[in-house]
């Protein structure tokens, strides 16, 4: 007899859930109830396997409270299970691939969530983040979001929680702050009136700010470009102003975080450690080496807070192939109009002036010489991208002297 993946069977004395390896001569069974540890094989040459057979309810027994809440509990597990796992799946315009799904599986293991995304570029660590949001907040287990990341990247933020997640997120930048703030009354901060918002960290991150979003803060964050706001004491002078808002955030054992970056370890170890601490504070005196047998049981710890993939590692995963683009590199030559190549010289010799000029402090030198790397890349990609950069140059010029 054939039994099918899902179906019950009744085999040495109890019911069983059969399991989608099974086959026609052995059986890979679940116990009904049981857990995972309590799998097993039966192979049906050898043992009796039939199908599992319940009494209908009887009328004239009609039981006590404790047997009636009983069932009308297993009929809402079963509702549930049988529409799946995830409740916010219904309610998203986006199909999720099947390795986006690890993220949110790992976090629902945690309690709080304290996670850190570092899959590479392109592989969509915004949607797994969102993902865990959206789950979060449709099991009540979060009532509020906010997502810090850089102020370039809030638009974007905006757009994928408003249109693949329909939660419409407020921006939080210095722009808008003050708009935001005319809704809020005597003493009220803007952070408790909204209940979904998208802040630049920048912003936020200074003394005045930083207080009132401790004071505030949603019991659900995000951090895109974690990386940022760890502390390495080498080249800092001290911690700086984003790892104290970070780390105010992630002292609260209550509050969920999710930290999403594609950079996780820039070489610098200490700053890594100190990122790791954000998840839980006992990673940030990890031994230096984690190697070895000795050790397993640090990195399995990890390992639950902590994913990071490249793109050969899901190319090919559960049977589903993700296509990502495939990058061609090829030089090609060509040659300079008489009046480009003009141009170039004349642009090559002020940033050679721009970068040998010895006046103003360190921090003036360095302004200059990243500027005129800028300047000399646009000069170099196309006359278009040249011309753009000069218009702006100058525009700054023209205010300088305004002010002059």
């Amino acid at each position: 007899m054939t039994f099918a993946p899902g179906s019950l069977v009744r085999a040495r004395s109890r019911e069983w859930v059969v399991l989608p390896d099974s086959d026609d001569e052995l059986l890979i069974l679940r116990p009904l109830g049981g857990s995972e540890d309590e799998v097993t094989g039966i192979h049906t040459a050898l043992e009796e396997v039939e199908s599992a057979h319940f009494e209908l309810p009887d009328p004239s027994q009609i039981g006590d409270y404790r047997s009636c809440r009983l069932l009308r509990d297993a009929v809402r597990l079963g509702f549930r299970a049988g529409a799946g796992p995830f409740r916010s799946f219904a309610r998203i315009a986006v199909e999720p691939r099947p390795y986006q799904i690890v993220p949110l599986l790992m976090a629902l293991k945690l309690s709080p969530v304290r996670l850190l995304i570092a899959d590479d570029v392109g592989i969509g660590k915004t949607i797994e983040a969102c993902l865990i949001a959206k789950e979060l907040i449709d099991r009540g287990e979060a009532q509020k979001l906010a997502v810090l990341c850089p102020p370039q990247l809030a638009e974007q933020w905006q757009a994928e929680l408003r249109d693949k997640f329909h939660i419409d997120a407020e921006l939080v930048l210095s722009s808008t702050a003050s708009r935001l703030e005319r809704n809020c009354a005597v003493g009220q901060s803007l952070f408790e009136i909204y209940d979904y918002f998208i802040v630049s960290t920048d912003f936020i991150k200074s003394d005045r700010r930083r207080d009132e979003f401790f004071r505030a803060c949603p019991d659900l964050v995000i951090v895109d470009e974690a990386h940022s706001c760890a502390y390495g004491a080498v080249g800092r002078g001290g911690r700086h102003q984003r790892y104290q808002l970070i780390r105010g955030l992630a002292d609260s054992m209550e509050r969920h975080m999710i930290f999403v970056t594609a950079t996780p370890h820039s070489g610098n170890e200490e700053a890594f450690r100190s990122l790791l601490s954000f998840l839980d504070k006992r990673f940030g005196s990890l031994p230096e080496v984690i190697t070895g047998r000795e050790s397993e049981p640090v990195r399995r710890r990890l390992a639950s807070y902590y994913i990071q993939r490249r793109r050969g590692d899901i190319r090919h995963y559960l049977e589903k192939e993700t296509p990502f683009p495939e990058r061609e590199e090829a030089e090609e030559s060509y040659c300079l109009s008489d009046d480009y190549k003009k141009l170039f010289h004349k642009v090559l010799n002020y940033a050679r002036e721009r970068v040998i000029d010895k006046e103003g402090n360190r921090h003036r030198q360095r302004v200059r010489w990243w500027s005129a790397l800028a300047l000399l890349r646009s000069l170099a990609s196309s006359p278009a991208a040249a011309a753009a950069t000069l218009r702006s140059r100058a525009a700054v010029a023209d205010l300088s002297l305004i002010h002059i």
